[in-house]
Formats: C-alpha cells, structure tokens, sequence
C-alpha cells in the first residue's frame, strides 16, 4: 500500500493478528489493535499501536469501544477460538463461545461500524475463514459450522455494500501453524496428522497484506484447497470418504 491506512484488528495479540500488526506497524501505517491480553497489547502500544482491550463476545464492551474511535480504513477479523473435539464432546459453553466469537461477533462488530463507512462511502473489510468452512471435517463440527456462517455472511454482505465502494474479502487458510492449534487439539495428534502441509503465519499475513493492495472476494491457502471445495462440491461423498479417514485418526 502506497497511501498510509488506518487499520483495526482484532485477535491482534496472538498469531496472525499479532504479526500483521508488526507488520503493518513497520510500513508505517495506523494500527487499532484489539486484544484480551495485556502484556501483548502493551507490545503492540510500545511498537506505535493504538491499543483497546476488548472482549468481543461482550456487546457492552463493544459498545463502549465504538464511543472511542472513530473510522478505520480496513477492518480484519483475525480474532478466533475452535475445539478440535468430537460434537459429543463439546459442552454448550464449548458451542456458545465458537459461535460467538467466529461469527456472531464480527457480525455485530461490523453492523456497528458500517454506517460510518458507508457515509466515507469507501473501506475494506477482510474476514479469517478457514477451508473447514467450505469443507466440513470431523472433530470441527462446530468451528466448521462457525465459518460456513461467515461465508454466507460475507456473500451478501459484499453485494449489499458494493453500490458503496466497500470491499469484502475472505482469506481463507487451512491449518496454520499458530498456538491456535495447541489450544485446540491438547493431544497434538491433529498438528502431526497435517504435517507438511501447516501454513506459516507468514504466509497467511502475506495474503492479507496483498488483499489490501489489490481487493478480491476471496483467496485461498494454499491455493489447491480452492480445488478441494469445488471437488467437494461436484463429488460430496468421495470427499468425505477420504476426510473421515484422515482426521479421524488418533
């Protein structure tokens, strides 16, 4: 990016949000950094971020948010929590809180800051998914069913805010190799059975920071799991056969 941007995250304390904003912090654009641990956020604010603790699940304190700022350029939804765990498994709260922070949040987040942007009449918004959304695999049914709602979300969203200049882009990783995994999967069995083919952080900041420059509906990582989904869509079953062997194992 040329110009400079403001640009909010959220989830910036881990990961991938926490990389783009170093990131974008170097090439000298504006970062709000949204965040629930301190000593990260406190990084971030020592590196030239703007920084709020924030609990997104928490719409009074979404609320209060929005009373402080005013109106970013870009928004990127990198906040995200999943249980790779079976469905018997997963208690409500399990349910409540993936449902809420993967899609519910970013739903509410973004209808909050919408009228500001369409009054700009120009912005970007770039959402996380994840190919568990567009290919739905054992252990994830919950995290699955999380990003098959923001796909759908986004795909109207992206036409309701054309006539406004406002873009809509959705990144969408396979595994990547972050403590997202670790917190997911206490086992360790899921990060040996993907092996070779966990995504660096990187790689998935990379994207986003392409995105910026040059908007497109979607992009994939990599760049054959866009195969995989359009495979899945002609031939579900043979799919899901060789799937279920796969992530089904101990």
């Amino acid at each position: 990016m040329h110009k400079s941007k403001t640009v909010l995250i959220t989830g910036a304390t881990s990961g991938v949000g926490y990389a783009l904003a170093k990131r974008l912090l170097a090439e000298g654009h504006k970062v709000w950094a949204l965040g629930r641990n301190p000593e990260v956020l406190q990084q971030l604010k020592m590196a030239g971020a703007w920084v709020f603790s924030v609990d997104l699940c928490k719409t009074d304190e979404m609320d209060t948010f929005f009373e402080l700022i005013g109106t970013p350029d870009i928004i990127v939804y990198s906040a995200g929590i999943g249980s790779f765990s079976y469905t018997y498994e997963m208690t409500d709260a399990d349910i409540n809180e993936a449902m809420t922070l993967n899609a519910i949040a970013p739903m509410q987040f973004t209808r909050r800051i919408l009228p500001r942007m369409m009054e700009k009449n120009q912005g970007q918004f770039i959402f996380l998914g994840s190919q568990a959304g567009k290919v739905a695999t054992p252990k994830a049914s919950v995290y699955a069913a999380s990003k098959h709602a923001l796909i759908g979300y986004t795909n109207a969203l992206r036409m309701e805010l054309s006539a406004f200049q406002i873009d809509v882009t959705v990144i969408h990783p396979g595994p990547i190799d972050t403590p997202f995994l670790d917190l997911a999967d206490a086992t360790g069995n899921y990060r040996k059975s993907v092996g070779r083919h966990l995504l660096s952080v990187e790689q998935v900041v990379d994207a986003i920071v392409k995105a910026m420059e040059k908007p497109v509906r979607e992009i994939n990582l990599p760049w054959y799991m866009g195969i995989s989904s359009k495979l899945y869509a002609v031939m579900p079953g043979l799919v899901e056969r060789l799937g279920k062997k796969f992530f089904m194992k101990k």
